[in-house]
């Protein structure tokens, strides 16, 4: 008989804020925003429990947080720290489970199926060690699986008072994954965006249990493939194992301009600078990637997308910058104001290399040399050491993402 599975979600509380306290015990306690300067159109990274109450949340711009919380200290992003505490904690993560997932830089799933204790048992004590040894707060999810025990983390969470971070642990035992869920709100639902749950409302389902209450059939019926996957969801069913090596399925980098940019030479420059920067990451993770990606924002905060797929996947910055360039000029209306503009890979495969007889085998290969050595004095000198004759006016800000 298979055992019942055992499975956490960690998730670092305002993690980014925890660590400037750790850098700056003043900070404890106080509204602080970790994020760009606001005179140069930064959004907030992370914002502290504090700042909360007022308002202040992620991806919001800097602004609009001083607005809502007048007295919000601003920290810039101290690199390299965030990181290292990271580390820190997937090593404690791994040193307890035989299985660890890492999402990202503050979130992580565990499956800890094979060890003997409860799983609440397990939670505490993993808590406590990155609190005591870290000198993180951290809150914890757990359950028979990946869906339900992120739910059950981001539920816990809510429940704390927001004047500091919860630090809260939530278990969904098994075989209440369903009635966990029935109360939630139909967009509270992993896979359930805007348009889906506008759908779903229309027909009266307004909240998960709503949705477990339908039939598999009917809900397909309406909404295809999705409806059936959404259907089970709203069980609380998910076979999704942790994958101990998470694969990149992605790459990108981005721009927010200290002031809306609307000069096509200054947005195509930026676009240049943007893909030999995922270019460098594709060819440092070993990666080539087959799909394109372009992101716009205007002054609205509207965000249009496009994307293209090139006929073998490549990790080469000028063919990036090729296929974005196209895909910009097939969407930017001249003289249109840009906030943010980005540059994204996707579709990874393995490079090909299809070079002619004679000279674009000379060329083509000169390319990629040429591209490797940049990369190899770059990652001797650093990223700045080497940099193109249009670029010498550009000075990178600190808020932008990388």
């Amino acid at each position: 008989m298979a055992k019942t599975r055992k499975i956490l979600h960690l998730d670092l509380d305002a993690f980014f804020c925890a660590v400037e306290e750790q850098l700056n015990p003043a900070l404890r306690g106080k509204a602080i925003a970790v994020g760009g300067r606001p005179d140069q159109r930064g959004v907030v990274s992370s914002a502290s429990y504090p700042a909360r109450k007022y308002g202040v949340r992620s991806a919001m711009p800097m602004g609009q947080a001083l607005r809502l919380c007048p007295h919000l200290i601003v920290v810039g992003q101290t690199r390299g720290v965030y990181s290292e505490r990271s580390r820190a904690v997937m090593a404690i993560l791994r040193d307890t489970a035989p299985y660890v997932e890492p999402l990202s830089i503050d979130e992580a799933f565990l499956d800890v199926t094979i060890l003997p204790d409860p799983i609440l048992d397990i939670a505490k004590r993993l808590q406590k060690r990155i609190n005591d040894e870290l000198d993180l707060p951290c809150s914890l999810g757990g359950a028979t699986n990946k869906l339900v025990a992120k739910t059950a983390n981001t539920v816990g969470k809510a429940r704390q008072a927001m004047d500091k971070p919860p630090n809260a642990i939530t278990i969904v035992p098994a075989g209440e994954e369903a009635a966990f869920l029935a109360p939630l709100p139909i967009c509270r639902l992993w896979g359930v965006g805007p348009k889906s749950a506008e759908t779903l409302q229309s027909l009266g389902l307004a909240r998960v249990g709503d949705v477990a209450n339908w039939s598999e059939e009917a809900l397909a019926a309406r909404l295809g493939k999705l409806g059936g996957d959404i259907w089970r969801r709203a069980q609380g069913i998910d076979f999704r194992p942790v994958l101990t090596e998470h694969e990149a399925k992605s790459i990108s980098k981005e721009v927010t301009f200290a002031k809306d940019i609307a000069d096509e030479a200054e947005l195509k420059l930026t676009l240049r600078r943007l893909a030999d920067g995922v270019g460098r990451q594709a060819r440092k993770a070993g990666l080539a990637g087959a799909t394109v990606k372009i992101k716009l924002r205007w002054t609205d905060f509207s965000t249009l997308s496009r994307q293209v797929t090139l006929e073998q996947p490549t990790d080469l910055d000028g063919d990036i910058y090729e296929s974005a360039r196209r895909l910009f000029e097939q969407v930017w209306p001249p003289g249109r104001p840009v906030r943010l503009i980005g540059v994204g890979l996707s579709g990874f495969g393995e490079p090909k290399r299809q070079f002619g007889l004679w000279g674009d085998a000379v060329s083509g290969q000169g390319e990629e040399e040429l591209i490797h050595a940049l990369d190899r004095l770059r990652d001797k000198y650093g990223e700045t050491s080497i940099r193109r004759a249009s670029d010498l006016h550009y000075r990178p800000r600190e808020d932008n993402k990388r």
